[in-house]
């Protein structure tokens, strides 16, 4: 009974968890994030305001978690590197790996698009979430240069590009800010950002396909 007892509790928890952050997110994406007091989230998910500082201390710590869930598609603490996804990347031929990250990329952002628009807009006054920003941005880049080296181990890169340039160039190209501009504001479908994003860095990084000349059948030349 004991047992069963705790395994309810920590479902309980769980569940709690999930109706906290679920509360935060669409209070943070629709109110912003300062406007957004840890009363609000609490009423938000109907819990007593010192349950939710009991989970999570503080709104930033909240934020912080939800960023992770987002990007991640779930709680599983799983870093992106030992994904499934990363791993069929690093595994396939060069133009499909291309394609690849630039799938993950898009559902990535499907889901957190909106989230990262807000530590965006806050960083310009928070400087805890400033951090947040950035650290944001230096985990995404170790990403696209992890992915840019698997590239340069398979196949030669356009000329005068390195694994570290390349990864600037991916950086920039799935940026959240580029996805957000296209997708929610200029009004593209995820599949058209994804097919010009995954061109883009191939004309980009892979080099040229090599020309072959034309039979000329009538030896005029």
């Amino acid at each position: 009974m004991t047992g069963k007892n705790t395994g309810v509790r920590a479902a309980k928890t769980t569940a709690n968890r999930v109706k906290m952050l679920a509360a935060a997110r669409e209070l943070f994406t629709t109110r912003g994030y300062t406007p957004t007091t840890m009363k609000a989230i609490a009423e938000q998910a109907g819990m007593a305001v010192q349950t939710l500082y009991f989970t999570f201390a503080t709104k930033r710590a909240i934020l912080s978690e939800l960023l992770d869930v987002e990007i991640a598609g779930d709680a599983e603490p799983i870093a992106t590197m030992d994904r499934p996804w990363f791993a069929a990347a690093v595994a396939a031929p060069p133009a499909e790996q291309i394609r690849l990250q630039v799938d993950a990329a898009a559902t990535i952002f499907a889901r957190v698009s909106p989230l990262l628009e807000v530590i965006r807009s806050a960083a310009a006054t928070d400087p805890e979430l400033a951090e947040l920003w950035e650290t944001n941005i230096a985990q995404r880049h170790l990403v696209q240069f992890r992915l840019a080296e698997a590239l340069a181990a398979k196949t030669p890169l356009r000329e005068g590009i390195t694994a570290a340039r390349a990864a600037d160039i991916a950086l920039a190209t799935l940026a959240p800010e580029t996805y957000r501009l296209l997708v929610t504001e200029r009004g593209w479908s995820a599949a058209e950002w994804a097919s010009w994003a995954t061109r883009a860095l191939t004309l980009q990084l892979l080099p040229p396909e090599p020309a072959f000349d034309t039979p000329d059948p009538e030896g005029t030349r």
